[in-house]
């Protein structure tokens, strides 16, 4: 059975997204905010939804990528230059690229059945300032071009 081709996506789209993931952040955050030292299980509708809008905006962004709608952002290009440069990169390792210290990270993206095993991880590279803490604006800039990676995983049976 072949894929079924997805109609492209419009700049209209993201602006409908734009508007509609504005006061949703702001759910969110306060949300966040209100959880923080909790433990068990917490109910976060804002949060959820908040994840899936950011997760529907992603895809709409890659589309008008992949269509040359929109440039990629210097984070991607940062990012395939040293994903090809640096394949075998284990975590937390530290590279330096035109100038700059960037570390590896990787975060699971897919659970075993049991929840005790990782099948996939995400990877992705962080910004490092001058004190080798993580560049703020970077790591947004991560957030929001791969939402997936930073989802709260339940394992699917």
């Amino acid at each position: 059975m072949s894929k079924l081709q997805k109609k492209p996506h419009l700049l209209s789209e993201l602006n409908e997204i734009n508007k509609k993931i504005i006061p949703l952040k702001a759910l969110a955050d306060r949300e966040l905010a209100s959880i923080y030292g909790l433990t068990g299980m917490v109910y976060t509708p804002y949060l959820d939804d908040y994840m899936q809008v950011s997760v529907d905006r992603a895809a709409i962004l890659a589309c008008l990528k992949r269509q040359k709608i929109l440039p990629l952002s210097e984070v991607e290009l940062i990012t395939t230059a040293l994903d090809s440069l640096y394949k075998r990169a284990k975590s937390n390792a530290t590279v330096e690229y035109e100038g700059n210290c960037y570390q590896r990270r990787f975060s699971p993206l897919k659970l075993s059945k049991s929840g005790k095993t990782v099948q996939k991880w995400a990877r992705y590279w962080l910004l490092q300032s001058a004190d080798g803490s993580v560049e703020p604006n970077w790591q947004a800039q991560v957030r929001e071009i791969w939402p997936s990676y930073f989802l709260i995983r339940t394992v699917g049976l």
